[in-house]
């Protein structure tokens, strides 16, 4: 009988990523979902800001608690790599820690109950084994490791280091695999997307990787996820735009859009050119654009913060992610005054209610009109009802779309509809199908 694995996957779809590689090197394993039956649990971790830690560590205790007699328990990622002798101090009930350099090694870590932390961090090429969780037809393909940014708030260059990019060559090659195996919607990912090649002296990488996904017979949609302002060209907008394959579809944090607040954050592009940036994007058919807020990072005024918010309402974003400023050992605003907590849970509600009112606004001018999505199978919402995703959104984050008509069509879990907005429920879209595509 095949020993079975349990592996919690925290954080980031970067993470995730790495935590398919180590099911992929685990093939000989049976996956469950029951930590209880599990010979091996892994908790591949995140390490990036303070409520990520903490999610950690209780997951860590959690799955301590729960799994079964003589089996091992493994911690891996970020949390990891970055607090190595703290966590091997503090949790003697883990049995094999490893970092962020050592996923392709995982089955001879467990074999031989090591613990390692390989200095290099690891990234997933073609030739990586990996096992695809939640979809039968999405992939996230990651193109580079690292960042060569030095935002004032982030600790990942100091245990992740700098750029690594992957070739074009090895991208597509995967993405060709992938397509053999039945997958047709991609998303492309890195801590740094648009600076992706820059290391390899190739600025314009994303670009060419774009062109070529578009030849690759079989892909239906795409889209690229974290863009940073400052190695966003107007030339990438266009390629995104003007492509048959990836959705118009911009996910850009800006943090913030204070000129005072982008110097402190070591942000490096200021106001008025990150406003042109996104004007241009905007001005692009169909554009679907999402960004990330920190409230309340270290310097913030009343007034800056009062500028932020204005701006993202009036700027009317399609989606807003408000991250809670955390200050984290390591970075530049480590040292700096600080914001009192209650002020930055104030900030953070404030601008979060006005992320909500967006996606509410976004999703009716969704109404009465037709659009292409994916069903993704039954919902949770109700038995009679098919959960589904626009193509233009990024699975999880962007929300999902609730079918109450099949007019009868047949329909399986990834299959393409051109459907129609009929109204909504709260804040989701409810639409019937028209036809299959």
């Amino acid at each position: 009988m095949a020993k079975k694995v349990h592996l919690i996957s925290l954080g980031c779809n970067k993470n995730l990523v790495d935590s398919e590689v180590m099911l992929g090197k685990l093939y000989n394993y049976e996956l469950t979902n029951n930590q209880e039956e599990a010979d091996v649990t892994i908790v591949n971790t995140c390490g990036f800001i303070e409520a990520a830690k903490e999610e950690s560590i209780n997951t860590i205790l959690e799955a301590s608690q729960n799994r079964k007699d003589n089996s091992l328990l493994v911690v891996s990622g970020c949390l990891s790599q970055r607090y190595k002798e703290e966590l091997i101090d503090a949790l003697p009930e883990v049995d094999i820690f490893t970092g962020v350099g050592d996923y392709d090694r995982i089955d001879e870590l467990i074999a031989n109950k090591e613990t390692t932390f390989t200095p290099e961090v690891y990234l997933a090429n073609e030739h990586s084994k990996r096992v695809i969780t939640g979809s039968n037809y999405h992939a996230y393909i990651k193109l580079s490791e690292g960042c060569n940014q030095n935002c004032s708030f982030c600790a990942i260059p100091s245990f992740k280091g700098r750029l690594k990019s992957r070739s074009v060559e090895s991208v597509v090659t995967e993405v060709t695999n992938l397509i053999g195996q039945g997958f047709k919607d991609f998303s492309f990912i890195s801590q740094d997307t648009s600076s992706y090649g820059r290391d390899l002296g190739n600025k314009n990488a994303l670009i060419d990787l774009i062109k070529q996904i578009e030849l690759l017979p079989g892909i239906k949609s795409a889209r690229v996820l974290y863009l940073y302002p400052s190695t966003t060209s107007f030339e990438l907008v266009d390629a995104i735009a003007n492509s048959p394959i990836f959705k118009t579809y911009y996910d850009m944090p800006i943090q913030h859009i204070s000129d005072s607040m982008l110097k402190i954050m070591k942000r490096g592009f200021g106001k008025d050119k990150t406003i042109e940036l996104l004007e241009y994007m905007k001005s692009k058919k169909d554009a679907f654009i999402r960004t990330a807020v920190i409230a309340g990072h270290a310097g913030e005024s009343q007034e800056d913060f009062i500028e932020i918010k204005k701006f993202i309402k009036d700027f009317e974003f399609d989606r807003v992610t408000v991250f809670e400023y955390s200050n984290e050992e390591n970075t530049r605003a480590y040292t700096l005054e600080q914001v009192p907590k209650e002020i930055i849970a104030q900030r953070a509600q404030e601008l979060g209610d006005i992320a909500k009112e967006l996606m509410v606004k976004s999703n009716k001018k969704l109404i009465d009109q037709e659009i292409e999505l994916i069903v993704d199978g039954e919902s949770d919402e109700h038995e009679y009802l098919l959960s589904s995703r626009a193509t233009m959104w990024a699975p999880e984050i962007d929300g999902e779309i609730l079918i109450n008509d099949t007019n009868d069509l047949t329909v399986n879990h990834g299959d393409y509809f051109i459907a129609k907005v009929t109204q909504l429920a709260d804040a989701t879209p409810l639409a019937e199908l028209v036809k299959k595509i």
